[in-house]
């Protein structure tokens, strides 16, 4: 019955709203189930200062509709408003306990007892707590004979009437200030009397300090506490008239230890995130000479000064100029504590000629802050795209490089080496800096190639690309060969043999250390402002399993025989696109076992390098190879061998289903006729594939990729 009530009112409501609207009936009641459950129930009390005893009582919670309240007082039964209403009372003197049930549409209730008060004698005994955290206070209060308090926080003075908050006994109510300031927080105590109690506090409110710290900031307190004969204040930059910083000044007869934590002894609003990844904070320093010693220790503000801290120093480098010098708290002060992750670290003192006796010198300081993540050496391969990565070039000679966007393609980074006006015939970019590669390039007399993606000017420049050692660069250690462009204004991918070194330069040799490298832009000319740009700097590994040409770092170089003519491209299958494909032609006339071996050549091109580990076929015996085909029924070839030519092979034959991209299944359990079966004795670390096996040529194209084993 109740809940019948709660939603025909509802209906009521619904009803007047859209009068002169067409007449609709409404009977879906599913909103009750997912109506808000009355929760959160308060009051506030009002009371005339006309010892009448009139009390206004507003009930407010969430999701109620209406209220039910009992006086507590000789009245029976209670009165009923709904909700955003208030009622009218009437006490005599005395102790009340007011009783409101709130009611939500499902019929749910919950209920509140607050005490009322109802005095026409002045309040007594005022009691007022204000707490301040950064911009927020909070205040309570209680007093004998208050009926309820009016509380003003001293920030809107100017508005009439003064707003106000209103609280009851004991009722902790806060408040935000839009600036950091001193304020004066009143608290009027009212009983029903005309006569008042009141209580003024003073209070100043600001945010906390905390990392990083600029002196810029107007609601924040930059307090410094000195120590030790130290003196600080907040001045203006002897630089910048637009600039905030403190200044220290190490009195005369300071003692060899003064400072200034930065900040109150509570430190900052939150731990300086110091990690194992990340140690080091950085301060803008402003001294008098060259070579003082700045101290920083950062501690624990609840527990200073008992081994929780860590402490390290720096030395001024300039005089009279601001340097930014850099903490590094993984390489502390000798006899002093480590760095330790699991410490709370949120106080930072700062040290000026520590360990000197003040003079009188003046230090200034601004902008203690955590020094950013140290960049990772640069190593292959190398992309511009790791934000992580110090892609710092080093350039030599008269060349110009920085890291820009890609003519091309907006999305991608690249570097942009200028060949300047008169620049060295022999002028070139090391590819990062003078300490090299984070490892060396892992030549061997099978894996000799790296590549470059080089946006050139002009074809026929010469590109050089030299390898070398970072510890001893320049002293025939080094290794380096030529590639010519071919393409204008366009990207190409640049292949760099090194076992073919450019004339009168040293030949590869297994036991230098290649960790350095340097590129050269139309070499043996002078420079005339041309600009080169350049990407994807990849050491290609021998060729290996599972295969695909889409891998950058991997050789994909093949060797053709009887007539086959292979090369990768970017696969011509605009629905089936998957990059880079290999492209074998049976060429008009190629030989009926024309093919393609799936491997580079050694250096003299007279043998197979092969796979850099062994075929290691699973229990199926089975790999398989995506091939597009011109046609169905084409006989296709897998065959495995060795490098070594005298021992066993394996080979097997399947045909094509249909004209386009197919997977195909080869079974070394089922050999072509005639040849030998698979041994689990033999070794086999080479593949060569045949296209219309059997078949003279006569230009068919074929497209491959992805041979895996199955």
């Amino acid at each position: 019955m109740r809940l019948f009530k709660y939603i025909a009112s509802y209906l009521l409501l619904t009803s007047m709203i859209i009068v002169g609207c067409k007449k609709e009936t409404t009977t879906d009641t599913s909103f009750v189930a997912t109506a808000t459950t009355v929760t959160n129930l308060s009051v506030m009390f009002n009371i005339t200062q006309d010892n009448t005893g009139l009390v206004t009582i507003t009930p407010n919670g969430t999701g109620a509709v209406y209220y039910d309240i009992t006086f507590g007082d000789t009245t029976k039964n209670p009165i009923s408003i709904n909700a955003g209403m208030n009622v009218k009372h009437i006490y005599p003197e005395g102790n009340y306990q007011v009783k409101i049930v709130g009611h939500d549409i499902k019929g749910g209730t919950a209920t509140l007892t607050q005490a009322l008060v109802v005095s026409f004698i002045a309040p007594k005994n005022l009691v007022v707590n204000v707490t301040t955290s950064n911009l927020n206070v909070n205040v309570s209060a209680t007093a004998q004979y208050a009926t309820f308090y009016k509380i003003y926080y001293g920030d809107s003075n100017s508005i009439v009437p003064i707003p106000y908050a209103a609280a009851l006994t004991n009722q902790v109510v806060s408040h935000t200030y839009a600036k950091a300031g001193t304020y004066i927080v009143k608290v009027i105590a009212l009983s029903g009397g005309i006569a008042t109690t009141q209580f003024l506090d003073t209070i100043t409110v600001a945010n906390q300090i905390n990392i990083p710290v600029t002196f810029e900031d107007p609601n924040t307190n930059y307090t410094m506490s000195d120590f030790g004969g130290n003196l600080s204040t907040l001045v203006i930059d002897p630089t910048n008239s637009a600039n905030h910083v403190i200044k220290s000044v190490k009195t005369a007869g300071a003692q060899t230890w003064a400072g200034t934590t930065i900040g109150t002894g509570a430190g900052f609003a939150t731990p300086i995130p110091l990690t194992l990844a990340n140690t080091k904070m950085t301060v803008k320093v402003y001294s008098p000479a060259i070579g003082l010693d700045i101290k920083l220790k950062v501690d624990n503000h609840a527990n200073p000064n008992v081994g929780l801290s860590v402490e390290t120093d720096v030395l001024t480098t300039v005089a009279n100029q601001w340097q930014t010098l850099t903490f590094d708290f993984s390489h502390p002060a000798a006899g002093t504590p480590a760095f330790v992750p699991s410490n709370t670290y949120d106080l930072a003192s700062i040290f000026f000629d520590f360990n000197n006796v003040g003079t009188g010198s003046t230090f200034y300081f601004d902008n203690v802050q955590m020094a950013p993540p140290s960049l990772r050496q640069l190593g292959l391969p190398i992309t511009f795209e790791d934000a992580t990565v110090d892609y710092t070039m080093s350039d030599f000679g008269g060349n110009a490089t920085v890291l820009t966007v890609d003519p091309a393609n907006a999305s991608n980074h690249v570097m942009m080496s200028t060949k300047t006006a008169g620049a060295q015939t022999w002028a070139g970019t090391t590819i990062g800096t003078v300490n090299g590669f984070s490892q060396k390039v892992l030549l061997t007399a099978v894996a000799t190639k790296m590549t470059v993606n080089v946006y050139s000017p002009a074809a026929g420049l010469d590109i050089k690309l030299k390898l070398d050692n970072h510890l001893t660069p320049n002293v025939g250690l080094s290794v380096e060969t030529d590639v010519r462009t071919t393409k204008v204004h366009q990207w190409e991918t640049l292949t760099f043999d090194f076992s073919q070194p450019a004339t009168g330069t040293p030949a590869w040799n297994s036991a230098n250390t290649y960790d350095l490298a340097s590129i050269f832009f139309d070499f043996n000319n002078a420079g005339s402002g041309s600009v080169f740009y350049w990407d994807e700097v990849h050491f290609l590994s021998q060729i290996n399993l599972p295969l695909n040409f889409n891998n950058r770092d991997m050789d994909p170089t093949v060797n053709d025989f009887g007539g086959n003519t292979s090369a990768t491209i970017i696969d011509p299958d605009a629905t089936h696109s998957t990059g880079l494909v290999m492209q074998s032609i049976k060429t008009a006339g190629a030989q009926t076992w024309a093919g393609t071996n799936i491997s580079s050549l050694n250096a003299a091109q007279t043998a197979n390098n092969g796979f850099a580990n062994n075929i290691v076929l699973g229990a199926s015996r089975k790999m398989s190879l995506d091939v597009y085909a011109p046609a169905a029924g084409l006989d296709i070839k897998l065959k495995l061998g060795n490098v070594n030519s005298n021992l066993p092979t394996v080979e097997t034959d399947v045909l094509t289903t249909k004209s386009g991209w197919q997977t195909l299944s080869f079974d070394f359990t089922q050999p072509a006729s005639g040849t030998p079966a698979w041994s689990a004795s033999n070794t086999y670390n080479l593949a060569s594939v045949f296209f219309d096996f059997n078949v003279a040529g006569s230009g068919k194209t074929f497209y491959w990729n992805n041979l895996i084993i199955q």
